[in-house]
């Protein structure tokens, strides 16, 4: 017995009429990507275990994308770098901006990179950078040292990519929907938890005098406690990461495996993918989903952002005037009604309608959810606190449904690779 174990079958005669037998299955020893083919050829059930370090390590990921949201507007002021109060909505922009703009420089290399050395040791780099620079963003007392962190931040966390490939390679073919859907939770519900951290707990010296002294540290720094909080959780959940395990395939006949699954399997359309179409570029259904989920992206970040920044500006500006624990307070009761959608609600959506469907009906109704907005500053008492509460959790509920469309249409347009071996039939060693 070798580092190989094969099946091999007997050549049959010409005369008996028999499909042509299925490609041999190999399973290389000390391959953490064989390994957990073997798994789930063992297992039919769900891998609880792994989903639910992908929920909490997604989570993690998210809570600083949004966290300083609620009280950005305040920061900005205490850094005195708006010469007036119209202008800080345009260096808030910024700030807020700088960690996409990090995070799209750097999301491809980052893809690159948890192809080739697995997906385990990029979610856990991702991790420690959140550590690090999150905790510094909240010590940053200068515009420029604030920009610089986020923005590093952003570049050096490239988590999201790896962790919906991870999510869909620890499951079976059957269980894909629902990996992508704990991804999808987690980042949503850390999008709305994040602000919530940043609204309950920013400026403790003032919302939370009795706890908090002026001449403490978090009165120093205002902003420090929210995003050490955060930087706790995603210290556990690094260390929880030791017991991840590596999906990614290390050995050296990869290739001559995908060419026989190629040459012995076509696609359910019957289209076949042939070795000559290597550019990703040229494959016009995943193109098309990643522009959807760019588009996607782009529509829900702004919301964060604006949202936050509407809310806590003053009422002569067309804001609402609520403080920033005010804002926690609703996009915390937006991510439980999430929470509740994700869990009892999207499995039975997304099997009667599909996700394409479903993802259509989330942009079109998010147009006239979105353009109801501005009327809510007109309201007052509980029809504002209902309007309001009601509008955030549907299209908190909107935006989870829009997400799933273009990465679950991703996982059936993977290159040969994953398909590899997915398909095969599987043995036992």
């Amino acid at each position: 017995m070798g580092d190989t174990i094969r099946n091999r079958t007997l050549p049959l005669d010409e005369s008996t009429a028999s499909p042509p037998p299925p490609p041999a299955c190999v399973y290389y020893a000390g391959c953490p990507g064989c390994a957990m083919e073997r798994k789930k050829g063992n297992n039919t059930g769900i891998p609880y275990k792994e989903l639910f370090f992908v929920g909490i390590t997604t989570l993690s990921s998210a809570l600083p994308v949004s966290s300083l949201f609620p009280f950005l507007y305040f920061m900005i002021e205490d850094m005195r770098v708006a010469e007036n109060k119209t202008d800080i909505g345009l260096y808030a922009g910024l700030l807020g901006a700088s960690y996409m703009a990090g995070r799209c420089f750097a999301s491809i290399f980052w893809g690159v990179v948890a192809d080739r050395i697995g997906r385990k040791p990029i979610i856990a780099f991702s991790l420690f950078t959140v550590v690090i620079f999150n905790t510094l963003f909240g010590l940053s007392t200068k515009y420029w040292m604030a920009i610089t962190t986020r923005m590093l931040l952003g570049s050096l966390n490239g988590m999201l990519a790896p962790i919906k490939a991870y999510s869909v390679e620890v499951c079976r073919p059957e269980h894909h929907a629902l990996g992508l859907s704990i991804v999808s939770t987690g980042w949503g519900i850390g999008l709305v938890i994040g602000p919530s951290i940043g609204g309950f707990l920013a400026q403790p010296a003032k919302q939370y005098p009795n706890l908090f002294s002026e001449k403490s540290i978090f009165g120093r720094f205002p902003y420090f406690l929210p995003c050490l909080c955060i930087s706790l959780v995603a210290l556990v959940v690094l260390i929880s990461c030791t017991w991840l395990p590596e999906t990614l395939h290390m050995h050296k006949n990869l290739q001559r495996e995908v060419e026989m699954v190629d040459e012995s399997s076509s696609a359910p359309s019957g289209e076949a993918y042939t070795n000559s179409e290597k550019s990703l570029y040229r494959n016009w259904p995943l193109m098309s989903s990643i522009i959807a989920y760019c588009v996607f992206t782009l529509h829900d970040t702004a919301y964060s952002e604006i949202l936050a920044l509407w809310a806590v500006s003053d009422k002569s500006y067309g804001g609402l005037s609520l403080a920033s624990k005010d804002v926690g307070q609703i996009l915390a009761v937006s991510g439980a009604g999430l929470l509740a959608y994700q869990l009892l609600v999207y499995t039975h959506v997304h099997r009667y309608l599909g996700s394409i469907i479903s993802s259509r009906i989330a942009a079109a109704l998010s147009i006239p959810l979105l353009a109801a907005y501005p009327f809510m500053s007109q309201l007052s008492g509980t029809r504002f606190g209902l309007a309001i509460y009601f509008a955030t959790i549907l299209k908190g509920t909107l935006a989870g449904l829009g997400f799933c469309c273009p990465v679950q249409s991703t996982v059936g347009l993977y290159p040969l690779v994953h398909r590899a071996h997915e398909n095969r039939p599987k043995v036992k060693i």
